[in-house]
């Protein structure tokens, strides 16, 4: 066993040396090596300490994490049978496992005991936190459900952990499946280049003739932006729109109607109701709101109604000049699903005169990362280097931080898209900061993108929304590695309340819209040229360009979450929710707060990865949550850079105050709560006022 390499723990993960097959005995290794000591510790008679019971118990579930994170990692990059296989052979022992651990009353019994103790007091504020953390986390875990009924509660946690794993995999097949082929250049019509030139090297890649377009990201959007061709853009639309449902590719015969996420959705609902009523909440959404900074759903559910309220005028005034231009200036009447990104992009251009394919020819990869080091290196001062790791693959770069030659941490950067990849952007933990008998582990990071790759030579080039997201997983990147908490329970973005966890990374996407940072981050992919003054004045006066409609069309996602697991799709007699029956609620709230309307045959619950298959459930409202800490965290530098005695603006790349927002954010992780952070930062409590100034929004105050 000891040339596992899943059980290496002396560096970082062996990439280049494991296989599938060292999956399940590594991971059994570990389960008992984890159960031998619970069953030694809950033999000791001694009073439990932080020496001789947490430690221990935090050490030995870091090493199973680590390697249980290194498989659902690559389950996650490289989804191809083998992988996939082994992840899921293992899951439900691991997922039996924690909800077992989690049951466990004899241990629950030992954290109270300490919390109980005269050794508690002496203990710091920091480790404090993290055993309150752990009775939490054990009474959510129902360890103090009737023995009777704690098999039971086990059975639903791991049929989830399942669930989910199976929700994900159909919605990467059922993209996967689908393929729209051009046999001539004139279907191409209004394509950009580079679109077309990588759809072509698709088609090349399957040794077929023509242009291949998919439905991942970076081949779909341009579609739906920019081509020409109605018709295409019609059927790209419903195939992105119906994907992992009864309408997707296959028409749900054979094989692929496996793919059909209904019933996945149908029993997640019905599972975690059951959860909820176990634990004695009403719903599930109090169960999910109870580690975060909400007090309740109905708190949650007022801010966003207030914020719809706020953002409805201004969308519906978005939609009237959209519908209006689409109807005189391109002959679309009535304006459809699939004509409004394209009809909305020939509207920026004609109100901007600039295009997102202008921009983007501005903003090659090399020079974009770049211009991220600077400006980390700037508001932190610490140096990113290019550093050596093994990988899962080629495309994959590792980097390292460090301050004063001292290293900080580290992180693999994936960023293209590839058809083995699940789709979307992410941050994860491959080793989180420690200290523990061997000394100080530092933090590794993986950040995760699907962008387009490099064409024809050419470095791949993003759009500006691709930078904003490169900065946001970046910024959960920094909460993670730039910690100086040495509690793994609570260091990075560990113990942080859910509803705080995106106020780094939305707080990073602020410094793209500054002239400062764009002109040091772009360079003509062909030229050189830095992004024109001219341009940038483009964009930053379509920077709220139908900003009504994108922030209720989040507060719509957002509600959807909320109220379903709030239990507002009733139940059929059985408990369960029929998949019509959440089709039926997300209409209500689209005619509560939206203004765009899909088509009926449109799927949109059966893609909704982050709270089916991800950590969002009764959660998505966190976004826009965050979202308030973060615009109001981004004016302190504003302040700060415009209080010049002279009257001119400073440097918003304020290294003083980004100190502050080191020391009293990011470097605190979860060590406190999240508000505490952001006073200690601001100085007072957060206030909305920067969130709609930033958006255009305030005349509405």
């Amino acid at each position: 066993m000891s040339d596992n390499p899943l059980l290496d723990f002396s560096a970082l993960p062996r990439f280049g040396d494991i296989r599938p097959e060292h999956v399940a005995p590594a991971i059994r290794a570990l389960l008992a090596e984890y159960g031998a000591l619970i069953e030694r510790l809950l033999q000791d008679d001694a009073p439990p300490s932080w020496e001789g019971f947490v430690a221990p118990m935090f050490e030995m579930g870091e090493r199973l994490g680590r390697a249980w994170g290194v498989v659902g990692h690559l389950h996650s990059v490289l989804d191809i049978p083998p992988w996939r296989e082994a992840y899921n052979a293992m899951l439900p022992e691991v997922s039996s496992f924690y909800a077992a651990l989690g049951q466990n009353l004899a241990l629950f019994r030992k954290y109270k005991a300490l919390a109980a103790s005269a050794g508690y007091a002496a203990l710091d504020p920091v480790r404090r936190r993290v055993i309150a953390h752990e009775i939490r986390d054990f009474r959510l875990s129902g360890a103090e459900l009737p023995e009777e009924v704690k098999p039971r509660f086990k059975a639903i946690q791991e049929e989830l952990s399942q669930l989910a794993a199976k929700f994900s995999e159909n919605l990467l097949d059922a993209t996967n499946a689908h393929a729209e082929w051009i046999a001539e250049e004139a279907g191409l019509a209004g394509i950009p280049a580079d679109a077309r030139a990588a759809a072509r090297a698709s088609a090349e890649k399957d040794g077929r003739p023509g242009w291949k377009f998919t439905l991942h990201m970076p081949s779909w959007l341009p579609v739906m932006q920019y081509a020409d061709d109605r018709a295409l853009r019609a059927r790209m639309y419903r195939a992105h729109a119906t994907r992992a449902s009864e309408f997707s590719a296959g028409g749900g015969a054979g094989d692929r109607a496996q793919w059909n996420n209904a019933p996945l959705i149908e029993r997640i609902l019905a599972l975690r109701a059951e959860e909820a009523a176990l634990l004695d909440y009403n719903n599930y959404a109090e169960v999910s709101l109870e580690p975060k900074m909400a007090d309740s759903p109905a708190q949650a559910l007022a801010f966003l109604r207030e914020l719809a309220a706020k953002a409805k005028p201004f969308a519906k005034r978005d939609l009237a000049e959209l519908t209006a231009f689409a109807r005189e200036e391109l002959k679309l009447d009535p304006l459809e699903p699939w004509d409004v990104a394209y009809a909305s992009e020939k509207l920026r251009e004609k109100r901007y005169a600039y295009s997102d394919r202008e921009v983007k020819q501005y903003f090659p990869e090399p020079k974009v990362l770049e211009g991220l080091f600077n400006v980390i290196h700037s508001l932190y001062g610490v140096d990113i280097a290019a550093d050596e790791a093994p990988v899962w693959d080629g495309d994959v770069r590792f980097f390292r931080i460090e301050k004063n030659n001292e290293l900080i941490g580290q992180f693999y950067l994936d960023l293209h898209a590839r058809d083995s990849k699940r789709g979307g952007a992410w941050m994860d933990s491959a080793r989180n900061r420690q200290r523990g008998e061997q000394g100080l582990a530092t933090p590794v990071a993986y950040l995760v993108c699907n962008f387009p790759g490099p064409v024809d030579g050419k470095p791949a080039t993003f759009t500006h929304d691709d930078v904003l997201t490169l900065f946001h997983e970046t910024g959960h990147g920094l909460h993670h590695l730039l910690t100086r908490v040495d509690e793994l329970a609570v260091s990075g973005i560990n113990g942080v309340e859910w509803d705080a966890v995106e106020l780094p990374s939305q707080f990073m996407e602020n410094f793209c819209w500054e002239w400062e940072v764009l002109a040091m981050m772009s360079a003509h992919v062909d030229t050189g040229e830095p992004l024109p003054r001219a341009l940038y004045d483009k964009m930053i006066a379509a920077r709220n360009f139908q900003g009504g409609m994108q922030m209720v069309r989040q507060i719509e996602f957002a509600l959807f979450d909320l109220l379903l697991y709030s239990g507002a799709a009733s139940a059929q007699a059985d408990g369960g929710v029929a998949i019509e029956r959440v089709l039926a609620l997300l209409d209500e709230v689209r005619r509560e707060v939206a203004v765009l309307f899909p088509p009926s045959w449109h799927r949109f619950p059966h893609s909704f990865s982050h709270i089916f298959a991800g950590g969002y459930a009764a959660g998505y409202y966190s976004y826009k949550w965050a979202e308030v800490l973060s615009a109001d965290a981004f004016a302190a530098f504003e302040e700060a850079a415009s209080g010049q005695k002279d009257g001119k603006r400073g440097n918003l790349l304020n290294g003083a105050v980004g100190e502050r927002f080191w020391r009293e954010v990011l470097a605190v992780g979860g060590s406190r709560p999240a508000l505490e952070s952001f006073v200690a930062f601001r100085g007072r409590e957060p206030t909305v006022d920067a969130l709609l100034r930033h958006n255009g929004m305030v005349n509405v105050l």
